[in-house]
């Protein structure tokens, strides 16, 4: 009943109410990232969701597009710099979110939306973590982020998928505040991101 009626429910009136206390935040921070970052402000991109249904997901702009002479875009380094590192570390880049969550694109936790060029790439049972909507936080991010490797991070998606219920997301719930707090895996050593998933082989 929780994983097909109540966690809807949940999304819905969690998204709403976070939105109102949050409204102050983005506002800073959609003029903070204008000044600092130029336009656009909101980041877009296809993901896949449940099922691999693509949709589009929002955050907030956390990088430059600062180029070379020859008009190559720079390093993900330079371009995030100091100020879209404390915009990463603070997690306000996910806020947007919020609305994916309302609209019913997320959950607040689930297997991270990864990207379209991936969903080939997956064997059977990585592809399991589509059988739920994707999150804002899941039991991946709380047990390492980018700090883990892909494999790793599958199986966090998959277990989650296969034993989703109202404990396991009370308890990545409370880990993600933890995390947040601590600023704990967000990168991986020496680098700002995580390197892209290039298949199992």
């Amino acid at each position: 009943m929780y994983r097909y009626f109540f966690k809807r429910i949940f999304d819905i009136l969690g998204a709403l109410i976070l939105i109102i206390l949050t409204a102050p935040v983005m506002a800073w921070a959609y003029f903070a990232i204008k000044k600092h970052l130029g336009t656009p402000v909101i980041f877009t991109q296809a993901r896949p969701g449940k099922n691999a249904k693509i949709f589009k997901i929002y955050k907030f702009r956390s990088m430059s597009d600062a180029r070379d002479e020859n008009g190559n875009l720079l390093s993900d380094e330079v371009r995030l710099g100091e100020f879209g590192k404390r915009i990463r570390a603070l997690s306000i880049d996910e806020l947007p979110q919020l609305f994916n969550v309302l609209k019913g694109d997320m959950s607040f936790i689930g297997p991270r939306p990864l990207l379209v060029e991936y969903l080939p790439l997956y064997s059977k049972e990585q592809s399991r973590r589509h059988n739920v909507r994707p999150g804002i936080t899941g039991l991946a991010q709380v047990n390492g982020r980018n700090a883990i490797s892909w494999k790793q991070k599958f199986e966090f998606d998959t277990y989650y998928a296969d034993n989703l219920s109202l404990n396991l997301d009370i308890k990545i719930a409370f880990l993600t505040i933890k995390k947040v707090i601590k600023k704990d895996g967000i990168n991986k050593d020496g680098m700002v991101t995580t390197e892209k998933f290039s298949g199992n082989n």
